[in-house]
């Protein structure tokens, strides 16, 4: 493409790209220029899940230097395994996280550069729901949570929550073989070798079985020591980390090898701290914003070494704007080996919080980065090992949802896939359960420009499908299309029967004489 640029000049290799490449997969500039595109595909029975897409690298190499040297300092005594500290590899900043632009393609995060380009990110994202909202019924707007906050402090971020489960999976490791959602966790075993402090004087620590404090020691001037009786979940485990609290106050922790507590964020600034308060502002602006315009707001998901503060993000977001109606959809990736813990992890929860369950099942868009990093710094690659394996967890997760839409009606799934024995099983499973396409329960989706013989033949139908269109400056959508053209690579050796279809249709206008034929809508 830079040779191309060169040779071409900027000006024709925009044209030559509207052309082609990007006339193909991506709808317009702006949301202005989109319209039509999104109209006409209305009138078929296709809606749309708009999505501004502009992708660049995660980071400068300064920050990179800095972010690598905090690391490296942080969590080197932390508990995970007895006697032994954790370093989770995949929290790492390596040098893919640096500011070379070769990289570009492999990634789909936001450069950051201060807290004011997070701040025209939002604004980009609120024209985006808007259009959604202004031009079709019913609409989708994606968003990134890299563009809202510093991709760092996400990393940061991840990688406690990760020792946060690990620790939860060690103290229960009596009960192994079991599912994540049927560990519990006697904590009174603790108490001889373990002490959890928390900053606030009345905390009350809810369980789904009740309250189980049975005991407190006032330690300071406002700290407290909790002595528990009762057994408590993963997901009550989890819900002690709140993100609308000051989270580098939180917790105290054993560090096994020194022989006393530490923080488990102490490496937390007042500035991190500020940044994630500020990133949740936005993501909460851009929720009140979707609401209003009675837009659905997708979070996309993106590696695996943001996806835990990601997801957490969003959950608690999903707790607050999913009362009543699923606004916020979480995404899965089903070619990661937890999707399915994931999964059944987070429909428990909205269980028992009461909340909509929503989520946008995907295969996944970052194969070939993930299995890089995994060897570059020597932990277990998370994606399961072939398509089949994949399209199995992608089976299994859909599976389990849709009977979690059957039983209570409450939960919203968006199929995201161009596999047309997934569309099927989908189909079957829907009527198998009574699931109506009317109800707006389950929707599907694919690629503006992919699979339109999957897409178009449901709207007619009457099944809610969308596509989900990308738009943006053809300069700044390329690194979009280069990913595109990376991740599904596989799939493109697949599309002989799309090849088939349009030669099919061809042959057929030109024997009826309609090949400049323009179907009204």
């Amino acid at each position: 493409m830079d040779l191309g640029k060169k040779i071409l000049g900027q000006k024709l290799f925009d044209q030559l790209m509207k052309m082609t490449f990007y006339g193909q997969f991506v709808a317009g500039e702006d949301h202005i220029s989109i319209k039509p595109l999104i109209q006409k595909n209305q009138a078929f029975g296709v809606g749309s899940v708009l999505d501004y897409s502009v992708e660049e690298d995660i980071s400068q190499k300064e920050e990179t230097q800095k972010e690598s040297s905090c690391l490296a300092e942080k969590h080197a005594n932390l508990f995970s395994s007895p006697g032994e500290g954790y370093r989770e590899k995949n929290y790492e900043a390596g040098e893919q996280l640096g500011d070379s632009q070769r990289e570009v393609i492999g990634t789909c995060t936001y450069f950051y550069a201060d807290e004011a380009k997070c701040d025209q990110h939002m604004e980009t994202f609120m024209k985006c729901i808007k259009a959604s909202g202004g031009s079709s019924m019913d609409g989708f707007s994606a968003i990134k949570m890299t563009a809202l906050g510093r991709p760092q402090l996400l990393l940061r971020f991840s990688e406690v929550l990760v020792k946060w489960q690990r620790f939860f999976t060690f103290l229960s490791s009596q009960q192994d073989g079991m599912e994540s959602l049927e560990q519990r966790l006697e904590l009174t075993q603790l108490q001889v070798s373990f002490f959890f402090f928390f900053e606030s004087r009345d905390l009350l620590i809810q369980s789904h079985m009740g309250k189980f404090i049975s005991h407190k020691h006032h330690i300071g001037s406002n700290r407290i020591l909790l002595h528990v009786v009762i057994c408590i979940d993963n997901l009550d485990w989890n819900s002690l980390l709140d993100d609308r609290v000051n989270t580098s106050d939180l917790l105290l922790a054993p560090n096994v090898k020194l022989d006393k507590l530490e923080p488990l964020l102490k490496n937390f600034t007042i500035e991190d701290e500020n940044q994630l308060k500020r990133t949740l502002e936005r993501l909460d602006v851009l929720a009140k914003c979707a609401l209003e315009n009675d837009v659905r707001l997708m979070v996309d998901a993106e590696q695996t070494y943001f996806q835990p503060a990601i997801s957490k993000l969003t959950l608690d977001s999903q707790k607050i704007y999913n009362r009543e109606k699923p606004v916020i959809f979480n995404t899965y990736q089903c070619y990661l080996k937890e999707a399915y813990k994931n999964v059944t992890v987070d429909v428990e929860l909205s269980r028992r919080e009461g909340w909509c369950f929503a989520a946008k099942l995907v295969r996944g868009a970052y194969m070939y980065q993930e299995r890089e990093r995994a060897e570059e710094f020597r932990y277990e690659d998370p994606i399961n090992p072939n398509y089949e394996s994949t399209s199995t967890m992608y089976h299994r997760c859909l599976h389990y949802v849709l009977d979690e839409i059957a039983l209570n009606r409450k939960a919203n799934v968006m199929v995201a896939s161009h596999n047309e024995d997934t569309i099927k099983y989908t189909l079957k499973r829907m009527n198998e359960l009574g699931l109506l396409p009317a109800e707006n329960k389950v929707f599907f989706g694919q690629l503006l420009g992919m699979c339109d013989q999957i897409s178009f033949p449901l709207g007619q139908a009457g099944f809610p499908v969308y596509k989900y269109v990308p738009y943006g400056p053809v300069s700044e959508v390329m690194p979009y299309l280069s990913r595109r053209a990376q991740e599904n690579r596989g799939f493109m050796k697949g599309a002989q029967k799309e090849r088939e279809l349009l030669w099919k249709e061809l042959k057929r206008r030109l024997v009826s004489g309609e090949l400049l034929y323009r179907p009204v809508y």
